[in-house]
């Protein structure tokens, strides 16, 4: 009845619509913690394209999985020291509004 295949340009859509968010989130959002949620959007988007273009277009040096493991682990370790660095700062500051931290 309904034939429908997933082509490779679906996932491209789903990570450019997660990377738009990501971008939307982080310059609207008030509070730190939504903009670091946002800037993680915006990884796993470019995360989603790298796996997509290495699934699809043959890459047999899984170079696209390895630049998403990469990237995942800098998504880990950018949110670790930027909640180390919020953290600090809301000890000094006792807000988490974004417009407090303007002295940075």
């Amino acid at each position: 009845m309904f034939n429908a295949s997933i082509t490779m340009y679906h996932y491209l859509c789903i990570g450019l619509i997660l990377f738009l968010t990501g971008i939307v989130g982080s310059v609207l959002a008030k509070n730190v913690i939504k903009v670091l949620i946002a800037i993680e959007f915006m990884l796993t988007g470019i995360n989603i394209n790298f796996v997509t273009f290495a699934a699809f277009c043959g890459n047999d040096k899984f170079d696209g999985f390895i630049m998403a493991l990469f990237y995942a682990g800098l998504g880990a370790v950018e949110l670790a020291v930027a909640l180390y660095i919020f953290y600090l700062m809301f000890q000094k500051k006792k807000s988490d509004n974004i417009e407090k931290y303007r002295d940075l």
